[in-house]
């Protein structure tokens, strides 16, 4: 039995309208939910390219403010359906109910019980640039009586649906949770406060850092929170003890971001079995035998000695070019020389996008710089601090500077820990935004060779036809 709720995206402001958009897509593809991957797909789009691929297809028709996309969770009964069959059920549903009208990403998550499939889609077409409209009753005539078709298919209990959309299995209160969206929020709500715990140092800061998610805040007896797409508000203590207003509180004092560490529990290894399914292997598409073809050609690299790899340097740099080239086709699904410069074009709205979040966390860097300042003078006058402290007055002028360096980072409300553990963070997050842009980098470089590649052929073509049509020319003309 499968229930599928209905959930639209909202507009996030002027400022950054799919804000809400690339976070929901980045949430149906996480790895640790998909088997790595795995339960992930795409319609008119790569997955990984999902978000930008919607933006630009809002830009070409003039609608990026308003709705974003909907997204349909698709919420399977526990222990009923396989990974494998959950994953076609979701994509026949995708490419039944919207077809190729709309860039459309699934996926199936497979990290609770109940295994539940996810599909979002733009809001608007991208052949007609139109707008999806959901109807009143839509739910009922359309979407669950899909659902129902996929599951008896496949073998799964179905739900019965009157005409006013109401379920007459006995059972079907408690799914109807999951089409409110009761489920798949106390994940989200759970995973982010937790996150703007660690990064807190008061409970002020923490309420902002919920409102920079994109969180509504409710304050009363009780805190609520509200995401757009969400029914209702969420009080936050329903989420467990853990999550109290005083309990809140506390774990902000006590957990920090350089506390964290990961689980390093050890287990014993144990052999596991399990079943699998196999797969053919995907067949290669003309480009992709191109350079595949290229890449083969050079494994006669193999039979030669390693020793006189010097004297075949060059053949070596060329594998390794035609191996990227390669595994890049591959990877992004690209067939045809318009996917390719789509690609490309995706890539540099991506290297902007990078651009722009390292260019925010170095302004936020250059706020606190003199509290990193301040910091970093501590830690080479601490050795002096230390003498003074054992009774050497020699150090006097050293132990004042330290006394006002602390008087400094504390009239600005802030601990030495706390200024610490901001300044890892903004390392941290540099780092990680240097690391993917680096990566956009290299693709982009190796979309762009194949493009200059893909049009040198062109042109060569071209002039090797002109010259054959000028030969047959000449040759047609009678002799004198």
């Amino acid at each position: 039995m499968a229930v599928t709720k209905v959930l639209n995206i909202g507009d996030c402001g002027s400022g950054y309208h799919g804000k809400h958009l690339r976070a929901a897509i980045d949430y149906i593809k996480d790895s640790e939910k998909t088997d790595g991957g795995r339960l992930v797909g795409g319609i008119n789009c790569q997955p990984d390219f999902a978000y930008d691929k919607m933006k630009s297809t809002k830009v070409k028709f003039g609608k990026t403010d308003k709705r974003q996309a909907y997204h349909f969770i698709i919420s399977f009964e526990a222990g009923e359906v396989s990974d494998d069959t959950a994953f076609k059920i979701t994509e026949r549903f995708a490419r039944e109910y919207i077809g190729d009208d709309y860039e459309v990403v699934f996926s199936v998550h497979n990290n609770t019980n109940h295994k539940h499939g996810h599909i979002i889609f733009n809001s608007v077409s991208v052949k007609t640039g139109k707008k999806y409209r959901y109807e009143k009753g839509d739910w009922a005539k359309y979407i669950q009586p899909l659902t129902n078709r996929l599951c008896e298919e496949y073998g799964l209990s179905k739900i019965d649906i009157n005409a006013d959309g109401k379920g007459r299995n006995e059972r079907y209160k408690e799914w109807n949770t999951y089409r409110d969206g009761k489920f798949i929020w106390k994940d989200m709500v759970i995973r982010d406060v937790d996150s703007c715990i660690l990064q807190a140092s008061t409970y002020d800061s923490f309420l902002g850092l919920l409102e920079e998610k994109g969180y509504k805040i409710k304050q009363g007896k009780h805190m609520a929170v509200f995401m757009q797409g969400m029914k209702r508000y969420m009080r936050v203590d329903t989420l467990g003890a853990e999550y109290t207003r005083e309990r809140i509180s506390e774990r902000i004092n006590q957990e920090s971001i350089a506390d964290y560490r990961p689980d390093k529990t050890k287990y014993q290894p144990k052999i596991i079995y399990c079943r699998f399914n196999r797969y053919r292997r995907a067949k290669l598409t003309g480009l992709q035998k191109k350079y595949f073809a290229k890449l083969y050609r050079t494994g006669k690299l193999k039979k030669r000695s390693y020793s006189q790899a010097w004297k075949y340097r060059d053949d070596i740099k060329k594998m390794h070019k035609l191996h990227e080239q390669y595994f890049f086709l591959s990877k992004h699904g690209i067939t045809d020389i318009v996917r390719l410069k789509e690609a490309r074009d995706i890539l540099e709205n991506r290297k902007k996008s990078i651009n722009r979040e390292i260019s925010r966390i170095r302004r936020a860097e250059k706020a606190s710089e003199k509290l990193f300042g301040a910091v970093d003078m501590l830690d080479e006058l601490s050795e002096s601090e230390n003498c003074y402290i054992r009774g050497d007055t020699f150090f006097l002028e050293e132990h004042e500077q330290y006394v006002q360096f602390i008087d400094e980072i504390n009239s600005q409300g802030y601990t030495i820990e706390e200024v610490r553990n901001l300044k890892e963070y903004y390392d941290s997050q540099y780092a990680e935004q240097r690391s993917r842009l680096k990566e956009v980098r290299k693709e982009l470089r190796i979309a762009e060779e194949l493009i200059r590649e893909e049009s040198e052929k062109s042109k060569r073509l071209i002039a090797e036809k002109k010259e054959e049509n000028r030969i047959q020319e000449r040759d047609s003309q009678p002799k004198k």
